[in-house]
């Protein structure tokens, strides 16, 4: 299919009301609750997750709705939270990883792969990688960035209204810069998918070349590519496997990353520790696995 500037421009706008519709009245709750000490009667119950991980308590609202809604939820929770860089990363690989469950599990099951597979093996790679964030030394990590994007944290104020005005502007400009990001990924990203070798390649069986599109494009595209392949039964259950183990670690690394970049994340770490946790446990669940 030619890359279309208006069918792009249409999925901009589309994928900028979702991004508003999520993190204004998000971050908005999450600043009254954090400013009036609420959130202390609901993250307790999340508190073994975020201290094995090495986050604050007030992060667990962060992991859940990303957990079980998509990334730019978890972002509208902890964008007030004044995280540190190292923060920001180790919630970029948790959450890159184990995020959308619901959606992304019934993607992977129509592929063969069973939901309980699916949810056990993201949440614990995504606990393995980033607990091992956790304990990396807090001199790898800049605060450059997250100084500059983060919102500062809490400030006094006066009257519930003013809190409301300065969490409807911070989401506002929070908003902004997310679909600014999602908005230039949204047209490069299209366009790499109208190219020939794409198309060409998306007609046929590739597991390296359907992998290196789900790692890019995310893991709705790389496993979209095999379903009807695999329901033709072309394909082996040892490959289906492979590539379904590798996309649910490490899948659309460019835009998922670059959300939490914006925040002072570290490119390099998340990006790093994906791919490498994403090739070694494929490989070992293909070597130690018994495929019938």
């Amino acid at each position: 299919m030619p890359f279309s500037l208006q069918r792009s421009l249409q999925t901009s706008l589309k994928s900028s009301w979702t991004i508003l519709k999520l993190i204004v009245p998000i971050y908005i709750l999450a600043d009254i609750l954090f400013y009036y000490n609420l959130l202390s009667y609901i993250t307790f119950i999340f508190k073994p997750l975020v201290a094995f991980l090495g986050l604050p308590q007030e992060t667990a609202l962060s992991l859940v709705s990303g957990l079980f809604l998509n990334l730019y939820a978890a972002i509208a929770f902890a964008a007030p939270l004044g995280l540190s860089a190292k923060e920001w990363t180790i919630l970029a690989i948790f959450l890159g990883i184990a995020h959308a469950l619901i959606v992304e599990t019934e993607i992977m099951r129509r592929l063969g792969i069973s939901r309980v597979y699916s949810i056990l093996l993201r949440l614990s790679v995504g606990l393995l990688v980033g607990g091992l964030t956790s304990k990396l030394p807090q001199s790898w990590f800049s605060n450059e960035l997250s100084q500059e994007a983060v919102v500062p944290s809490h400030p006094l104020y006066h009257s519930l209204l003013d809190l409301l005005q300065n969490s409807l502007y911070e989401s506002l400009s929070l908003s902004l810069k997310v679909m600014l990001l999602v908005t230039t990924l949204i047209f490069v990203l299209d366009f790499i998918k109208s190219l020939q070798m794409i198309e060409q390649h998306s007609q046929k069986v590739n597991s390296g070349f359907s992998i290196l599109v789900g790692v890019i494009l995310g893991i709705t595209y790389g496993a979209g590519i095999l379903i009807a392949e695999y329901e033709k039964g072309f394909l082996q259950k040892r490959e289906i496997l492979f590539i379904g183990t590798y996309l649910m670690i490490c899948h659309a690394i460019i835009e998922d990353t670059l959300l939490f970049v914006i925040f002072g994340a570290n490119l390099w770490i998340v990006v790093g520790l994906r791919i490498m946790f994403a090739t070694l446990i494929a490989y070992l669940v293909l070597k130690y696995k018994k495929i019938t």
